[in-house]
């Protein structure tokens, strides 16, 4: 997240305090958590130590099912009260929200599974190829934790911008590449149809914050 952050604003700009702030700070964890499982991938795969990816991604997955749940009640205790507009728009946007973050921990621990599983092989070209849509959702992933913390109309544009401009032309460069492996080397299907199915779940991971990206900038603009 950039630096440098002011309080959260609630819904209308002001600094978010009670129940806002709390779904407001569960939402960002839930965010850094996906960070986290990006950041272990990346890690693992530079320094070539991949036992205990997939437990340590796993065990954040299992956080954001918690946080899941938690946020879910507080949205659901919300709705049951008198609630304006734009806390109305909110909790909304963040109740609707939650199936994606759910679905980018499962892609993320994905990922982080089928990189343990195929350790020995990970240095292949065919895999590698995968590696720089997970630099890519990293950025997603800055930008949207910053523009719903701080509610930055720019940042939430940033997500969408970087998806359609580069996650979907590598994602459909990567596939190109891993056919054209496959069809030089058969013998490297099981690499290759496994490092087709990790840039399926990284774009679909990027899909999902792109969905979260949508919703913030309704909601920024309701409240300009």
């Amino acid at each position: 997240m950039d630096g440098g952050a002011s309080p959260t604003p609630h819904p209308t700009g002001a600094p978010a305090t009670g129940p806002v702030a709390t779904i407001t700070a569960r939402f960002l964890r839930m965010l850094s958590i996906t960070l986290e499982q990006l950041d272990a991938v990346r890690d693992a795969n530079e320094r070539a130590e991949f036992a205990g990816l997939t437990a340590r991604a796993e065990r954040l997955e299992a956080e954001t099912d918690a946080l899941e749940r938690e946020l879910e009640d507080l949205c659901l205790q919300a709705f049951a009260t008198p609630l304006t507009e734009d806390d109305l728009a909110f909790h909304l946007m963040v109740f609707r929200s939650l199936t994606n973050l759910e679905r980018v921990g499962d892609y993320a621990f994905n990922v982080a599974r089928d990189l343990e599983t195929f350790a020995p092989r990970t240095r292949s070209a065919t895999l590698q190829d995968a590696l720089p849509l997970v630099r890519l959702l990293t950025q997603m992933l800055e930008r949207l934790s910053y523009a719903f913390a701080e509610r930055d109309l720019h940042a939430a544009r940033d997500v969408m911008r970087l998806d359609f401009e580069q996650v979907d032309a590598l994602y459909e460069q990567m596939q190109r590449a891993s056919l054209t492996r496959l069809l030089e080397r058969p013998e490297d299907t099981d690499v290759a149809l496994t490092a087709g199915r990790m840039a399926r779940n990284l774009e679909r991971l990027g899909d999902h914050l792109v969905n979260v990206a949508e919703r913030l900038e309704h909601i920024i603009l309701r409240a300009s």
